[in-house]
Order: C-alpha cells, then sequence, then structure tokens
C-alpha cells in the first residue's frame, strides 16, 4: 500500500490512538510487529497516520494490547470505515493551507462544539462582510482574492452550526465585542447577526464580561471539539503563528476545566444579548 504523503488529521488521530494503546500495554514496536506479524516500519507508518489499516487489524492491535475500552475501539473503527468518504473541505487543498482545511475537519467530525475567543467575533458566527475585514487586515496584506477565497471557506464552514447538526456554545470575551476591524455598518451588522445567531435551537452565546475577576481563561482563542467519545475530544488554539491541535489527556483535560469556570463567570444567554444590544447601541451614538 502507497505511503500518505499528507495524512488528513482524522488519519494521525487514529494513529495518536494506536501508539497510545501500544504504550499503555508496555510494548515497543517491534514486539508488537513481531505479535502481530507486521514489520517495525509498518508499526511505525500505522502510528504515523501514513498507512491505512483494516478494521480486523485494529481489532487485532487492540487485544494483543489488552485494551478493554470497546467504545474507543468501535469509534476508531469509524475513523478507518470513513475511507472514501472525503470531506467538502478537501476540495480546498490545493488553494488554502492545511490549518484551514483541518479546522474544518475537526469541526465536521466534532458531536459538539464550544469556542472561546477574546480578540473577534468566532468565525463560526461571523458574517460575509466581518470575516471579509478580518482577513483584510492581515500583515502583511493578502491579496483580495485570497482575501475572498478565505472569506467564502468560512461561510462554508459555518453550515455545520446553522444546519443545527452540531450543538454549538461560543464564550466572547466583552473585548472581542468591542474590536473593530472596519466601519461602523459591518461591525453593528455582525452584532445583529451574533443576537441572531443566539437564538437558534443548537447555538449559544455566551459573553464573558470585562467585569469577571479571576477568570482562567488562556488569552489565546480556542475551539474545544467533542469526538463520540471523551477519549477523542480535541483542542484546537490560535496562535499568532497559526493553529495548533491538542489531543494528550492532560491537555484535553486542563481546557475541560476551563469551560467549567467559563460556565460558572459567564453570563446568561439572555444577558449575553442584552450586553451585545447595549455595545451596539454605544456605536450608534458614537459612530
Amino acid at each position: 500500500m502507497a505511503l500518505r504523503s499528507n495524512p488528513t488529521l482524522r488519519q494521525r488521530r487514529l494513529g495518536v490512538e494506536l501508539r497510545r494503546m501500544r504504550e499503555q500495554a508496555g510494548f515497543g514496536g517491534s514486539q508488537l510487529a513481531r505479535a502481530i506479524g507486521a514489520t517495525p516500519a509498518q508499526i511505525t507508518q500505522m502510528e504515523a497516520g501514513r498507512t491505512g489499516i483494516s478494521v480486523e487489524r485494529l481489532r487485532t492491535i487492540a487485544a494483543t494490547c489488552m485494551c478493554v475500552n470497546e467504545s474507543l475501539i468501535d469509534a476508531l473503527a469509524e475513523i478507518i470505515t470513513e475511507r472514501g468518504r472525503p470531506g467538502w473541505w478537501e476540495e480546498y487543498r490545493d488553494a488554502l493551507a492545511t490549518d484551514f482545511l483541518e479546522n474544518a475537519e475537526l469541526e465536521g467530525h466534532a458531536k459538539r462544539l464550544v469556542t472561546y475567543t477574546v480578540t473577534f467575533v468566532p468565525g463560526l458566527l461571523q458574517t460575509d462582510a466581518y470575516a471579509s475585514a478580518v482577513f483584510g487586515n492581515s500583515i502583511p496584506p493578502l491579496p483580495r482574492h485570497e482575501v475572498d477565497l478565505r472569506t467564502a471557506f468560512r461561510m462554508r464552514r459555518q453550515q455545520v452550526v446553522r444546519s443545527g447538526a452540531v450543538p454549538y456554545t461560543a464564550y466572547i470575551h466583552e473585548a472581542a465585542l468591542r474590536m473593530r476591524f472596519s466601519g461602523a455598518k459591518v461591525f453593528t451588522d455582525q452584532l445583529d447577526a451574533l443576537v441572531e445567531s443566539s437564538e437558534r435551537s443548537a447555538t449559544s452565546v455566551r459573553v464573558v464580561p470585562f467585569a469577571v475577576d479571576g477568570l482562567p481563561s488562556p488569552s489565546e482563542n480556542f475551539t474545544y471539539a467533542e469526538g463520540p467519545i471523551p477519549e477523542l475530544d480535541t483542542v484546537q488554539i490560535d496562535t499568532g503563528l497559526g493553529c495548533q491541535m491538542f489531543d494528550a489527556p492532560a491537555h484535553v483535560a486542563k481546557f475541560r476545566a476551563v469551560l467549567v469556570q467559563m460556565e460558572s463567570n459567564s453570563l446568561s444567554e439572555g444577558e449575553s444579548r442584552d450586553l451585545i444590544q447595549s455595545i451596539k447601541k454605544e456605536t450608534g451614538r458614537h459612530g
């Protein structure tokens, strides 16, 4: 079987879980290879997501590694059976950087999404004009066609929450609601759209106000994507150099704890809508 040059996010996650399974059993790569009739190189490639495996081999590895977590094994088997069903984002593989595609892939397979933003309205709730303004403020400046491409891709990503297929909670720091990337009209239209989005049954918008003391919130924007089981949850963090994905149990546990604090310290949905409307009125007064 030919090796994949660019395994997808899900393919790499399957490999990570195979490695964890092996390490928890105390096996080295060579030991596992001998036990299942493979070569050490094949184990290395499987764990890197560079080669596929069958569901039967997955179950053989799980049995050999004495893994009794049936829900995990079944979830990994589902990843394997996705082959041949590429996501819509694959249409953009030659046009956009991998970070964009992996964000869409993460969202497209999530069972629930939670985001926290401190610098701008979440991408999944941005208007076309607001998203274009955000991309248009990049340094160094992007050419117009690149801004348009990224904006169109972001709008398409929003279908996952607009459809109601994936429950979505957006925690937005008040700072993000006051940060402008363009003129007053684009900004107020965005606030109106945010209120409208908050009234969808599967979308919850919660504002973290300036008045909250001691909230253990990170300085970066992040997404918490729930998998089919807690073991497959993933955290995506935006940084100045792109996005990073974290799936180590310790990292995931940390962000679960952060979200518990967010839930306790953010405004209710109704209070959040009131604050958004208040900020919109202030914008109208001051232009």
